[in-house]
């Protein structure tokens, strides 16, 4: 059950919606909005011959999969606050996991927000907004109160038997650690567990009037916890390390693999590794399972029919290729994410679309989807023409950012190409076909043949990063105006 005093806040604040919005919502699209922590492409649905993940795989043929969809900067922080206010970094100003958008952008109007505004029924559980994961669990974190009208923060046994992990990368925080635990107990007991249970009870709750549900998952996101079971889907023999000795990446610019210190691995040996990367596979069939429950609870309410349902992770995940872990790269494996939308009724549903698409793309996707007016000044493009028909024309590249130190890198992912640049191309270049050379083993950059297309791709980065801004701490500019293509 709704404690009474948030069921009592929640009529308050539909009620300030108006009842001509709250009669108009009435008739459009439920949204359920799922997010992961820190899930990389590694799953079934994306081909992944070893990875377990039904569910998921189970939305992706409902819906439409996106295989060339990219984060904007590979960060929690940044790349939620991006995707939540359809805003790129530079406007949001949040770089790093302490700066809160509203510090700089104190009337935006989030995702979430626009929904409550025009009648919906706001609410979140678990991690949308940034999180220090795992130390913030069970509490609000960086959240962003006016986006919600009750946001509840669980938390489970996962959090409270932290004593129990095995570290691998003892002098690093838990939450940027090769670490792990093949935990006791029920997937219930697990604070992801706590999540789908309470996400369940709005969506009972709710049900009979048009809800904004988002779902915030802490997993895959180290530590790597998970019950036991999901630990057994995965024998070690069967958990491989991308091959050394990484030539390419020796090869590349120092700062596109300047994440991991020090590389490779965080120092880990390969059976330390191969121990985590088998931990983080077991996480992502737990997520998976808890994923599952959403759906089934849909289709048992009979909400399905008229509920768009959104899933993502807020970036990219290195599992030891180019001698990476995590993210913060501008590499593929870290600026491309999971992105499944399944909107009631579209044509293109059951399909794939090849299209390269951005985070910034999802505020007015679902502002479209249920009819409703977006802000003007979003960075993004609605992709129900991609839902209606996943392979139709797109021209639309993708953006993707990370700051190292007192320099920004800058990176462009077209259908064909990844091109980056590091402080404007005075600490290097990179340039991989990725039609031809899916794991950037080659970097083109040097060559006179690629002339035209790195003038190409520059001037798409010269003009989306036309006005940078760059933090006082950093060497200080003004801000940009939000790029247009």
């Amino acid at each position: 059950m709704i404690p009474r005093f948030l069921a009592s806040l929640s009529l308050c604040l539909l009620a300030v919606a108006g009842p001509k919005a709250v009669a108009a919502a009435a008739n459009r699209p439920n949204v359920l909005f799922i997010a992961v922590d820190d899930m990389s492409n590694s799953l079934g649905c994306y081909g992944h011959p070893l990875i377990q993940s039904p569910d998921i795989d189970r939305l992706a043929r409902k819906g439409v999969r996106f295989d060339r969809a990219y984060c904007q900067f590979p960060l929690c922080s940044p790349s939620r606050s991006s995707l939540m206010t359809g805003l790129r970094p530079d406007v949001t100003r949040v770089f790093d996991l302490q700066y809160h958008f509203r510090t700089h952008l104190p009337d935006v109007v989030t995702l979430p927000q626009m929904f409550s505004r025009n009648g919906y029924y706001a609410a979140r559980v678990g991690k949308i907004y940034h999180y220090g994961n795992p130390g913030q669990i069970g509490t609000p974190g960086l959240d962003d109160p006016q986006s919600w009208q009750v946001a509840l923060n669980p938390r489970g046994r996962d959090k409270d038997e932290e004593d129990k992990i095995i570290n691998h990368t003892p002098g690093r925080g838990l939450g940027s650690s090769l670490a792990f635990l093949k935990a006791e107990g029920t997937d219930e007991e697990q604070t992801d567990g706590k999540v789908a249970t309470e996400v369940i009870k709005l969506l009972e709750a709710n049900r009979t009037k048009p809800f904004f549900i988002a779902a915030g998952f802490y997993r895959p996101h180290c530590p790597y916890i998970a019950p036991g079971k999901y630990f057994d889907l995965y024998p070690m023999a069967k958990i491989a390390m991308a091959p050394g000795p990484f030539s390419e990446a020796k090869a590349a610019p120092p700062p596109s693999i300047s994440s991991v210190n020090p590389w490779p691995w965080f120092g880990t040996t390969e059976q330390q590794s191969r121990e985590a990367k088998q931990a983080y596979y077991a996480t992502i069939s737990f997520v998976d399972a808890q994923i599952g429950r959403l759906l089934d609870a849909l289709d048992r309410l009979r909400l399905a029919d008229n509920t768009i349902v959104v899933f993502w992770s807020d970036h990219g995940y290195h599992e030891g290729e180019h001698g990476l872990w995590m993210k913060q790269s501008l590499w593929e494996n870290s600026a491309r994410v999971p992105l499944i939308i399944y909107a009631p009724g579209a044509k293109g549903n059951g399909g794939v679309s090849p299209r390269t698409v951005e985070f910034v793309d999802l505020y007015p996707t679902l502002a479209d989807l249920a009819g409703l007016a977006p802000p003007r000044n979003l960075a993004g493009a609605s992709l129900k023409p991609l839902l209606e028909r996943p392979a139709a024309a797109w021209d639309r590249p993708a953006f993707t950012q990370v700051w190292r130190g007192s320099f920004a890198g800058h990176s462009v992912r077209t259908e064909r190409w990844r091109y980056t640049e590091w402080d404007d191309g005075r600490q290097g270049v990179q340039l991989h076909d990725m039609q031809n050379d899916p794991q950037e083993l080659k970097n083109l950059a040097a060559d006179p043949q690629h002339a035209a297309t790195i003038k190409t791709l520059k001037a798409l980065v010269a003009r989306n990063w036309s006005e940078p801004w760059v933090p006082a701490a950093k060497g200080g500019k003004k801000a940009a105006k939000n790029a247009k293509l």
